[in-house]
């Protein structure tokens, strides 16, 4: 700053500046980086701020005689930016919206699972052996009907009829679980 100089002026000076960039490149710059965005806009337009940002931290760049027009530098900039930002994205999780996470499914967790296989095995244990042959093969072992009525040497229709008793009588035991069981 010289003598007659003020903070004000210099700080009024560079943002004349910056606005002056901003008319004169930030079409083709937001046409870069648009592009390189896959079409986001706002994350393009972040980036133009970010880029004119970094113009206005180094100003020394945009007053080098080497070039004619500050357009390449701020292209350059643009450029790596969007790549960091690519790489930064691609480095955490994908982030999720409200409304994906409000129609996400909900698993139940592991405690839940064996709290529920321990209720089940005990209400289990309360059906006549008969039911619980029938269950057990049809249910847990995941037999047919046919191989199921050949295990234990009975007609399928009995092996149905079982199946159904023994789950209706796993509805009174378990009543919580009843719309698991049907």
């Amino acid at each position: 700053m010289t003598a007659g100089t003020t903070l004000t002026d210099v700080t009024t000076t560079a943002e004349h500046e910056l606005a002056a960039l901003q008319r004169e490149h930030g079409r083709p710059l937001f046409a870069l980086l648009l592009r390189l965005c896959d079409g986001d806009r706002q994350r393009a337009e972040d980036l133009v701020q970010e880029t004119l940002v970094r113009a206005w931290q180094h100003p020394e760049a945009l007053r080098a005689d080497a070039f004619d027009s500050v357009r390449p530098w701020l292209l350059t900039v643009g450029r790596r930016l969007a790549i960091d930002a690519r790489r930064a994205r691609q480095a955490r999780p994908p982030e999720v919206g409200d409304a994906v996470l409000e129609n996400a499914r909900v698993c139940a967790d592991h405690a839940e699972r064996s709290a529920a296989a321990v209720d089940v095995r005990e209400a289990v244990k309360t059906l006549t052996p008969e039911h619980r042959e029938v269950l057990v093969l049809v249910y847990f072992h995941g037999a047919t009907v046919a191989e199921a009525a050949a295990t234990l040497g009975i007609p399928p229709g009995t092996v149905k009829s079982r199946a159904y008793y023994a789950l209706r009588a796993l509805r009174r035991v378990l009543p919580g679980y009843a719309a698991d069981l049907r």
